[in-house]
Order: structure tokens, then sequence, then C-alpha cells
């Protein structure tokens, strides 16, 4: 008798965009050593810690992506793709301050080798290297939108400051905590490319749409990582959020969700940050029961597909399909 075997799709993969992205991203890799470079040798010896600790450079190969995308043809975006890495590293390291982080990208956190000091005034200086390749560029534009970017990330983390321990946040207001303090970078990232290829402002609004609907999926699937996921995949302690109190929408829904009893449960853990791993335990049940975690999955595939949609406009393409995918892998990590 025939045996049946089911065919399983292959798991999404960025290899596509890795591929696509490789030459140009060769470049941004050399601008990034080069820029780190100091007299100072403490600046070196951080940044590097954190840039060559395996992240996956995301927001970069989105920067190099859309802007072959819009068939730029000049090398503009090799300087704005580092820029955004600069950003991206400098909120890492400043994070991991304010979170009072262990590890970072399974490695120790920079604080934990070099102190907090160290880590914050190397993060400025990684910005300060972002805005000078941004004017080097000389796209007043470009300079506008990332620069407002990172004063919307700023807000966000403060706002994300603000609603720590507070489990009256709602759903709205975490979004609006995401959107500045994740979502935003990837918008920049992905609209800084086509403004310097002189994209029309439909073209422009939906390519910032696609990074701001892929930046919130992205969040979301961390959030729920963090209570379902591995430490090696999370490169950081599987509970940190719970443990640092940090609202995330698992909690929202599940707060929401719950009776009397399992309220009081989040306001003594969350508001107070008396946890055990018992408690971990129980916020993860609880999660289950309520279908925290499931619900922020989809609510991630629905700005995931949101962020798909946004690429419509344009025609059929290897980059295209290789964008398509991204997102797929962004919300396929969570399983």
């Amino acid at each position: 008798m025939a045996v049946v075997v089911p065919f399983e799709s292959p798991a999404p993969s960025i290899d596509r965009l890795v591929d696509l992205v490789a030459p140009d991203m060769e470049r941004v890799n050399a601008t990034i050593l080069s820029r780190t470079g100091s007299q100072v040798t403490m600046i070196p010896e951080v940044a590097n810690h954190l840039i060559n600790s395996g992240g996956k450079r995301l927001r970069p190969m989105l920067t190099i992506a859309m802007a072959q995308l819009a068939q730029y043809g000049g090398d503009g975006h090799v300087k704005l793709a580092a820029a955004v890495e600069f950003m991206h590293t400098a909120t890492l390291l400043h994070d991991d301050v304010v979170d009072e982080s262990e590890l970072r990208r399974g490695k120790l956190a920079a604080r934990m080798l070099w102190g907090n000091e160290a880590s914050v005034l190397v993060g400025d200086f990684l910005l300060g290297q972002a805005f000078r390749m941004m004017v080097e560029v000389g796209n007043l534009r470009a300079l506008e939108i990332l620069s407002s970017a990172a004063v919307v990330i700023a807000e966000g983390e403060v706002m994300q400051l603000a609603a720590a321990k507070n489990t009256a946040t709602t759903e709205d207001e975490y979004l609006a905590v995401i959107r500045g303090k994740t979502a935003e970078l990837f918008a920049a990232a992905c609209e800084v490319g086509p403004v310097l290829a002189g994209c029309s402002k439909t073209d422009l609004a939906a390519c910032r749409s696609f990074g701001m609907n892929l930046g919130i999926a992205f969040q979301l699937v961390d959030d729920a990582l963090d209570y379902g996921g591995k430490s090696a995949k999370l490169g950081k302690n599987v509970g940190d959020d719970f443990r640092d109190g940090k609202i995330t929408l698992p909690v929202v829904l599940s707060f929401r969700r719950g009776n009397a009893e399992e309220r009081s449960f989040w306001a003594r853990a969350i508001e107070q940050g008396e946890t055990t791993d018992r408690d971990l335990e129980y916020a993860v049940a609880l999660m289950t029961r309520h279908r925290a975690l499931e619900d922020t999955i989809k609510r991630a595939q629905h700005y995931g597909a949101i962020a798909k949609d946004a690429l419509a406009l344009f025609p059929a393409s290897p980059m295209k399909q290789a964008l398509e995918e991204t997102v797929a892998f962004c919300i396929a990590r969570a399983h």
C-alpha cells in the first residue's frame, strides 16, 4: 500500500533578500567598520562588541532593498543604511542601560563589561556618526526623515517608561509605544532609499507603510517570544519583559481577559515586581488560557498582511518577492 507523505512547505527565510543586497551590504559593513574607528580606544571596543555580535542587520538591509526596489542608481543609500544601523545600535546600548539587561544577542550586554556610563556615551557617539553620514549624503528630505525618526524613537522609549508597571495600559496605548520605539525606524529605513530615487509621494507613502507595519509585526512577535520562545533564539533571557515589569500586548490581553484573582496576580507581579520562576510559569499559563500569545501572533499577521499589501503598487520583481518573504520570515519566528 502506498504511503502518503505530507508535503511541508519550507520555512520562510530572508535568504533571497540577503543574496540580492549582498554586494551593497559589503559596502555598508565596510562603512560601519570605518566609522566606528576612534582614537578613544573604548569607543570601537564597545561599539564593535554589539555590532559584531551576530544581529541580522535587517534594518540596513531594508534600506538597501527599498532603494533597489525604487531603482535608485547612486550610492547614497549605502551611507544611509550604515546610519540606520548606527541609530539602531545606539538605541540598543541605551535600552540595555534603562532595562538593566544582562544579555544582548546571546552575549553579555556592553553595560555588563564596560559599565552603564560607557554604554550611554558610545551610543551617543554612534548617533553622532549616523547624523554625520546623513549630512554627507546631502539629501535634506532623507535627513529630515531619519532625524524625525530619532525623535520619535526617543518619545516611544519614554512612553514605554511611563507605561511600565501600569496594568491599566490599553492595547491602543501599547501600539502607540511600539510604533514609536520600534516601527518608526523600520519605516524610515524603508523610505529614505526611495526618497533618493525621487519616487512619487504615492510610492513613498507605500514604502513607509511597508516599513511601519513590518516593524509593528516584528515587535509583536518579539513580545510573544519573550513568553513562548527560547533564550538561544531570543538572544536574551526568556521572561525578561515579565521580570522587568514591562507591559507588552500578551500582558495587556491577559489582564483584560482575566478574573479579579488573576488581575491581582498581574498587579503584584508587574506593578510591584515581586516575581519568581513559578510566577513566570503561571503568567504563561494565564496567557495560554486567555489565548493572549495566540492573539498577539494574529495581530502580527494582520500588520504583516498590511505590509505586503503596501508593496502591491510595485511591479513583480525578485526584490518584491524577497521583501514579501521577509514579512513571512519575521512572523514565522514565533513558531
